[in-house]
């Protein structure tokens, strides 16, 4: 019976060294995961949280930009930690540079051309002209 527990002992072990080949090899699958999901996750955020970094230090006044609660506005000052951002006609708002997720400079795009209000033969008869467009300012928010 002891010879038979020693054979039996010996060729569990046997089985077990050919098995493990070696540290690397089995650690090879986990570190092929991460390059992949270094390239293809953390380098490009990495990349765009860089790009959105210097956009934001070269802010300047009259970009336009939109926060992260996904408010559009002008930028009307910049200071070194906020910046004041215009949303309506005497309606001004002061945020933090760090809530600024896209910054939309003033040359970036081609100026739209002002539209006037159309007028239509189907007035009501009160006399009164469609004022809103005059009285906001030229923003025009991207569609």
């Amino acid at each position: 019976m002891n010879l038979s527990n020693t054979l039996f002992y010996l060729t569990a072990q046997a089985e077990g060294q050919a098995a493990s080949g070696g540290g690397l090899t089995s650690f090879l699958p986990l570190i092929l995961i991460f390059v992949i999901f270094y390239f293809l996750l953390i380098r490009p955020q990495k990349q765009k949280q860089k790009k959105l970094r210097s956009q934001v230090e070269a802010m300047k006044v009259g970009d336009k930009v939109i926060t992260a609660g996904g408010i559009h506005g002008l930028v009307t000052s910049v200071k070194k930690q906020s910046v004041t951002v215009k949303v309506d006609n005497n309606v001004k708002i002061e945020f933090e540079k760090g809530s600024i997720a896209t910054v939309i400079g003033k040359d970036s795009s081609a100026p739209e051309p002002e539209s006037k209000p159309e007028t239509t033969d189907s007035n009501d008869g009160s006399g009164e002209e469609n004022t809103e467009g005059s009285n906001r300012d030229t923003f025009q928010r991207d569609k």
